[in-house]
Formats: C-alpha cells, structure tokens, sequence
C-alpha cells in the first residue's frame, strides 16, 4: 500500500485528489502549504509526493530543490497551471520527476502516480501476487494465503502484512511502521504495532520453529522467511 504526500493549497482539489488516491487504496496525507511540505517530509517516509508549484510560504520549486538537495530521492509529481515549457524547465532542473498540468482529469492523475510509485520502488509493486516463503499476498484480492490456506485479515493488518512481505528479513521500528503503514493523522502508538504484530501472529499460526514475525528486541520486527 503506497504513502503518499499530497501538498495542494486549494482545500476542495486537495480532497478530491485524497479521495481519488484513497479508492485506488494508496494511504494520503494531505498539507497546504510549502513549510508544511517540508515538515512533513523531515517526519516521515513516502513512495511519491504530489506538489503544487503555486504554494504559500514556499514554492513547490523550492520544496522540490530543498528536499533534494537534502537528500530525497522520493519520486515528484508536480501540478501546475502554466502550461509554458520554461515554467516545466524549472520545475525538472530543482528535481520534479513528472509535470501535469491543470485541470486534470483524475484518472490520469492516479495512472501518472502508480506508473511513478512503480519506478520509484522496483518492479516487486508491478506484481499483484507477493510471494514470500509459504506466504502469498494477493494485492488486488485483498487475499493472504500461507501454506496455500487462505487467512482472514483485517484492512490494516493486511496493509502491515503487505509492507513486511515487500520488506522482508528487513528489521523495521514500531515508529517506522507507523510512518509507513498509518497516516500521519493517526493517533497511533508503538503499543498499536504490539497489538497488530499479535493478531497477526496467532492469524497466521506463528510457532516457535515459524515465527512468522520475528521480535529483534530493542530494535523492532521483521517478516521471517519461511519455506515449505
């Protein structure tokens, strides 16, 4: 499930592009303004930031430079209203990845935003199916199988379930769960990651010899692989 930062002053464009990205099941925060962009971006991780060139406070030209020259490789796809190719021009040299150009229609939008969340994280996203071991996840479905038996999860632990099967062995911190899996609105805590990591556990039958995910203390989880 891809994160997404949507940075668009205009409230109702701003809700509409959230809704578009939410049916297309992406998780979307949304702010209004460039410091706030920065901010934002300082505080957690995304797959793709969606930019306004016309912002208050700071120009999504100069939140695209700063963010770049602070090191983010984040993919960005900029929306603006002028049309002329010097107004691109700069928007491509302070680091945008991609221009669309108001109005837009929304279709295009998300289509734009899954060909760049595709580059921007490996050909793995371009798969419906994630195999992992003796666990499968299929992303259009909504379906997790492990040993070929399908289990019932709910939406947010499939989503936890999802960034564990794109990252597996890979050893991640409650707080960098909660940054990736949960918008950044959500009231949620490292006591909410024990609580999901549980259920999952006993969903998917962890054991001793299969833990299925593994506690690193001090550190965090990781999903361990497994094979039949």
């Amino acid at each position: 499930m891809a994160k997404i930062l949507v940075v668009e002053d205009h409230k109702e464009l701003s809700d509409l592009i959230r809704d578009s990205l939410t049916a297309n099941e992406c998780l979307v925060d949304c702010v209004q303004s460039g410091p706030e962009a920065l901010n934002q971006l300082r505080l957690y991780e995304y797959d793709l930031i969606i930019l306004d060139l016309n912002l208050p406070g700071l120009s999504g030209i100069d939140v695209c430079r700063t963010f770049r020259q602070h090191g983010g490789n984040t993919p960005v796809l900029m929306l603006t209203g002028n049309r002329t190719i010097d107004d691109k021009e700069l928007g491509f040299e302070a680091g945008a990845d991609d221009y669309l150009c108001k109005p837009f229609h929304f279709r295009e939008l998300v289509l734009r935003a899954n060909a760049m969340i595709r580059r921007g994280v490996g050909q793995a996203a371009n798969s419906s199916i994630l195999t992992v071991g003796n666990i499968s996840l299929y992303i259009k479905e909504h379906r997790i199988t492990k040993n070929d038996i399908e289990i019932n999860l709910l939406p947010k632990e499939f989503a936890l379930m999802e960034f564990f099967v794109r990252h597996p062995n890979q050893v991640f911190s409650a707080e960098a769960l909660i940054q990736r899996v949960w918008p950044s609105t959500t009231d949620s805590s490292p006591e909410t990651i024990r609580s999901y990591i549980t259920r999952l556990r006993s969903k998917l039958g962890a054991s001793e010899d299969d833990p299925v995910i593994a506690t690193v203390h001090g550190v965090g989880y990781k999903l361990v692989t497994s094979h039949p």
